[in-house]
């Protein structure tokens, strides 16, 4: 495997230990980073490290400080800090297996990737991964990476499996602060039946392949135009991407109907029609007015009539 692994060491169920390796599952390479240019000369500007009232100074006479009160700092030296560092331990202990389902999204930090270090670990291996997909649990456990302790989970994923870091209960914002001003309100069954119904049309299977940052992609053909181009002359966008002006209070039944037409595919769903029903007495009231509007190119007849 041409990657480096992250970490190497074994998982230990029991009294079985299965070498394992493991290495990221993401990468950074999609996000775009600019450094401060001098414009006159061209050339990047670096920064000193400056006290207020003193000017800059060596690094060699920074500490870290950690703030107790305001404007109070206890201070530390590295070594001291690298000193309460936790040693790596080259096992990872499952001491818990709960449901998938138990352990909420917000909680999960990076996955890696965890394969066999070996041929001889591939049996155990596998064992384990299946183990875990029939019984449908997740294993826990506590490993110390790069000088810190993770709670850290373990669920299979294909061939292999993902050990992905979970982030401490005091690191979560509780959610009861923010939701607690919504309403517990019961919906109206119509317009939860059209939301259902919206969303059971664009169900479909996830790939991540169909998204895009389209952020990055405009940043990356700006960047790409400019560099074409000679001099440092300026690109002026010149597509139209106006927002239409003024704002409509939109009835949320006629926008999720809108949706569903727009949405929907050839064929209409049986149970659908007594909802479209009512909507179509709307749309006969504003032909009839328009009707009624219609007399005006009426006289430009009789008058065709007379040249006759």
């Amino acid at each position: 495997m041409a990657a480096r692994a992250y970490w190497q060491g074994q998982i230990r169920l029991a009294l079985v230990s299965i070498p394992v390796e493991i290495y990221s599952a993401t990468k950074s390479g999609a996000a775009i980073s600019f450094k401060q240019i001098h414009e006159p000369t061209g050339k990047p500007i670096h920064y000193e490290k400056v006290v207020t009232g003193i000017g800059p100074i060596d690094t060699d006479e920074i500490m870290k400080g950690y703030q107790v009160e305001k404007g109070e700092y206890v201070l530390l030296d590295q070594s001291e800090i690298d000193a309460v560092k936790l040693e790596s331990k080259k096992t990872l202990e499952l001491t818990q297996f709960v449901d998938a389902s138990e352990i909420d999204v917000i909680y999960y930090e990076k996955p890696y990737f965890v394969v066999p270090a070996d041929d001889l670990a591939e049996e155990a291996f596998i064992v384990l991964r299946e183990a875990l997909k029939r019984s449908k649990k997740v294993g826990l456990g506590q490993l110390a990476l790069r000088g810190r302790e993770y709670v850290v989970s373990l669920k299979p994923c294909g061939r292999g499996m993902v050990l992905e870091t979970l982030r401490y209960a005091d690191e979560v914002n509780r959610a009861q602060s923010y939701f607690r001003d919504i309403p517990d309100a019961q919906p109206d069954a119509e317009l939860l039946d059209l939301a259902q119904a919206l969303i059971d049309r664009k169900t479909g299977a996830f790939d991540p392949s169909e998204f895009h940052d389209r952020y990055v992609d405009a940043l990356k053909d700006l960047v790409e135009r400019k560099r074409k181009q000679k001099g440092d002359t300026r690109i002026i966008d010149d597509k139209d991407d106006a927002a239409p002006k003024g704002s409509n209070v939109v009835d949320l039944m006629a926008a999720l109907k809108k949706s569903m037409e727009k949405s929907g595919k050839a064929g209409t769903p049986a149970r659908e029609a007594p909802e479209k029903a009512p909507a179509k007495k709307a749309p006969a009231r504003k032909t009839a007015a328009k009707k009624a509007d219609a007399p005006a190119p009426a006289p430009a007849k009789p008058a065709a009539k007379k040249r006759a």
